[in-house]
């Protein structure tokens, strides 16, 4: 797995003073830059004028809680952001990634997990000198050209398709909720169920490319995920 970035701005937010320092002292390592708020609306306050490359969130943050503080970073911006909270029950976790969270993790925490983590969600974000490039296993998605590969196959999509792969793609393996993929790939006329047939299409394209190491998977009652096979 490829280091942190070193040009990378890592905000890390926490109110717990021994916690937050343990978590700068292993990212130091990676000689990437850091910042720490202690409460939501500093957090919020740094994410505007520093624009960090990635956000390691608590949840039980004074001033603003951080769920919160993710709703309104989702609002601005797709910058990853990795939960790590004492809430470890099933419906914590559920909410984050309904927020839009890339990872959570639960403590008490390993920090070399943490920053395994931290590595795996800053790598599903490439960028090349000829372009942009946003990658989750097999899959490529150029975002300057609008054409997506699979295993080095390129996927013929339309540009709903194509809008709706990029935004599961983005959240990096992650839940994605129908309302979520209507607002972000679809006409504005557009309601949950006329997802359906697009991500059947999408997920015929997908699986006709058996060596492709890519499935795409429903999740009842709440919306898809890509997941990366092994």
């Amino acid at each position: 797995m490829d280091p942190l970035p070193t040009h990378h701005r890592v905000l890390i937010v926490e109110d717990e003073p021994q916690i937050a320092e343990i978590i700068d002292v292993f990212l130091a390592r990676e000689g990437v830059s850091r910042l720490i708020a202690r409460d939501g609306e500093d957090a919020l306050n740094a994410a505007s004028y520093w624009q960090p490359d990635l956000v390691i969130l608590d949840l039980k943050l004074p001033k603003r809680d951080g769920y919160s503080v993710l709703a309104e970073l989702r609002s601005r911006s797709d910058v990853p952001v990795i939960i790590l909270s004492a809430l470890g029950e099933d419906v914590d976790k559920l909410s984050g990634f309904r927020l839009g969270c890339d990872d959570y993790m639960v403590k008490p925490f390993n920090p070399l997990e943490l920053i395994a983590r931290a590595r795996a969600v800053s790598g599903r974000r490439l960028r090349t000198d000829s372009g942009r490039i946003l990658a989750i296993g097999p899959l490529r998605i150029d975002l300057d050209a609008h054409q997506a590969s699979l295993a080095d196959e390129i996927l013929s999509l339309t540009p709903t398709e194509f809008r709706i792969l990029r935004v599961l793609a983005e959240r990096g393996g992650k839940l994605v909720t129908r309302s979520q993929i209507v607002d972000a790939a679809m006409d504005e006329e557009a309601f949950d169920k006329s997802v359906n047939p697009h991500i059947s299409r999408l997920r015929q394209k997908i699986e006709e490319r058996t060596q492709g190491g890519l499935r795409l998977v429903s999740v009842r009652a709440e919306g898809y995920r890509l997941e990366v096979l092994q």
